[in-house]
């Protein structure tokens, strides 16, 4: 009598694995480079020096803004106002309007001193800038300064009012966000 599994079962069954070759394991050299020495950068160092170059530009603001309310005063300017918008890494400016009270008006064709410093000088170094261009690297200073990243991601948008008749800067920022809520429930 013959088992009525044999016949099927050997017609199932995988044909059996092929024999390999013995194959000698051998020591092979490491492929990584050595770790790299510890970094001589003395980060303390490094700290501190950019701490004392916010130090002095927050230093010289007060006479950059002084200068510019003299400017608009001046000119018969009451206020600016600086709208901007960013997002995606990206951000800008929209506009910048000059008000004589409630009349729109243009900046006139002056140009005020305006103190700054630059990455490869550590002096300070008066330039000649509109009033126009003193109020955008402000409103741009300002930014960096309390919202600092406000272009990326979903980003933000707001406006200055630069009150020239109250020497004041007053800055209104709306910040963009994503927002993901997760409710769970169990029956």
């Amino acid at each position: 009598m013959r088992a009525w599994w044999g016949e099927r079962d050997r017609a199932l069954r995988a044909p059996p694995f092929p024999s390999f070759p013995e194959i000698a394991m051998t020591q092979v050299e490491p492929t990584l480079a050595a770790p790299m020495p510890p970094s001589s950068i003395d980060f303390t160092q490094v700290f501190a020096a950019q701490a004392e170059r916010s130090a002095r530009i927050d230093a010289l603001r007060p006479g950059n803004r002084d200068r510019l309310f003299d400017g608009l005063s001046a000119a018969g300017i009451s206020h600016v106002t600086v709208t901007f918008d960013g997002e995606g890494d990206s951000g800008q400016i929209e506009s910048i309007g000059a008000w004589a009270g409630d009349k729109a008006v243009d900046f006139p064709p002056v140009e005020i001193p305006y103190a700054a410093l630059t990455w490869d000088n550590p002096e300070v170094e008066m330039r000649q800038l509109s009033l126009g261009d003193v109020v955008e690297q402000l409103a741009y200073d300002f930014l960096a300064d309390t919202h600092g990243g406000w272009e990326n991601n979903d980003g933000a948008y707001g406006e200055f009012c630069f009150d020239a008749s109250a020497r004041s800067i007053h800055l209104e920022f709306n910040e963009r966000f994503t927002s993901s809520e997760l409710f769970t429930h169990e029956f």
